[in-house]
């Protein structure tokens, strides 16, 4: 008999950083798999807007374990499948001028070392080595983390989906998922606007947007997009190791810290964060963008001054109201699996998520200890208090 091309174990929303590596951890585990994206392939949504930085340096015990998990995975994959991810170690270095700052960051540097970060507190001079030519006026010191890295986020999703589709994983692109079906109170598929799709699990990691689905599913999904801004610059002589974050506010007022790094092509990726939300899906480059990046790069890393621009864009943080994840099964929807709002850290939190929603539903547990865990169900109060310090 035919093989059934309506009916699946899981059915996976979205084919981003998310999406992807998780059909493709589950389709490792034998388990037949279907992944529904809107767009015409994969990674095409803010997957491909990421700059690749991968660290394991938060606060929040589940975003360190998880980022952990991810760090393995990016690093080893091209020796485990042959196939050029743009993985380049380096670590993250965050220099630090203020005193306040410094505080911060050396007080969460305990619960980042119980957790299993390698992490240290290291000097100006250190910092100097680390970042050849960092201004030195002011500079107190600043920590490093030598494991973490940076991988493409192009060709990132391609390596995940040509490993899930060897192992059978069917993949539907400009398809749009319109409602869900379900029987009493369980999720047993999707309808898309194309067909109609049946399956025992349904991950939903539809990154931005997740909240759209609310309506679909009649549930609360506090996820809204904010729009950032990036950059690349054409490639030169690597001098730099690791990514840089300033967590400095602007002088302009406008802008909370910025981050760059020098990938493995030797450009230099850059962003910052605004201090308020951009929300909503609008992709436009804004015009205060880059002159505001330049002038903080070239202040704290003044032989930037000549740089090549080659282009800008912009692309979407989901968000929760208290910058965590959600990644969690739904109290009276047996089926549903959210892995949503990941806060515009979706890309290096991509496969250690994968790999705990892989676990819940293999296993029937979370890769995490319990209570870490619950920092990310859906259940909790999302206005209490915000646990993620370096956003």
């Amino acid at each position: 008999m035919p093989a059934d091309k309506t009916n699946f174990d899981v059915i996976i929303v979205g084919s981003g950083s998310v999406g992807n590596p998780t059909a493709c951890f589950l389709a490792q585990e034998g388990l037949k798999v279907l992944v529904i994206e809107r767009r015409p392939a994969s990674g095409q949504g803010d997957n491909k807007a990421a700059i690749g930085g991968v660290r394991a340096t938060h606060s929040d015990p589940g975003k360190i374990l998880t980022c952990i998990e991810s760090l393995k995975i990016f690093s080893t994959w091209q020796e485990k499948y042959g196939f050029n991810i743009g993985w380049k170690e380096g670590g993250y270095c965050f220099p630090v001028y203020t005193e306040s700052i410094e505080k911060v960051l050396q007080g969460i540097l305990p619960i980042q070392k119980k957790f299993g970060l390698k992490i240290d507190w290291v000097g100006p001079e250190h910092i100097a080595e680390l970042i050849p030519g960092v201004a030195r006026e002011g500079l107190r010191g600043g920590t490093y983390s030598p494991d973490d890295g940076q991988v493409s986020s192009l060709l990132a999703p391609v390596a995940f989906q040509v490993e899930a589709m060897e192992r059978g994983t069917v993949y539907k692109f400009n398809e749009k998922v319109i409602g869900y079906e379900g029987d009493n109170g369980r999720v047993t598929g999707v309808v898309t606007d194309k067909g109609k799709y049946s399956a025992g699990t349904v991950v939903l990691a539809a990154g931005a947007d997740a909240g759209a689905h609310s309506e679909l599913l009649k549930i609360d999904i506090p996820v809204i997009p904010d729009s950032h801004e990036a950059g690349i610059t054409a490639p030169i002589e690597h001098f730099l190791k690791p990514l840089v974050v300033d967590l400095r506010p602007g002088p302009e007022g406008r802008t909370a810290n910025f981050y760059f790094g020098q990938n493995a092509e030797g450009q230099i990726i850059f962003c910052y964060t605004p201090k308020e939300l951009f929300v909503g899906t609008n992709r436009e480059n804004i015009s205060e963008f880059l002159p505001i990046l330049a002038n903080r790069m070239i202040s704290l890393l003044p032989r930037f001054k000549n740089l090549l621009v080659r282009r800008i864009w912009r692309g979407c943080y989901p968000m929760t109201p208290d910058g965590v994840p959600i990644i969690d099964r739904v109290s009276g929807i047996d089926g549903l699996i959210l892995a949503v709002g990941m806060c515009g850290q979706g890309f290096m939190m991509g496969p250690g998520v994968a790999q705990n929603v892989c676990s819940m539903i293999v296993n029937g547990k979370s890769t995490l200890p319990d209570e870490v865990q619950q920092t990310f169900r859906f259940d909790r109060d999302f206005y209490a208090s915000k646990t993620e310090a370096l956003k």
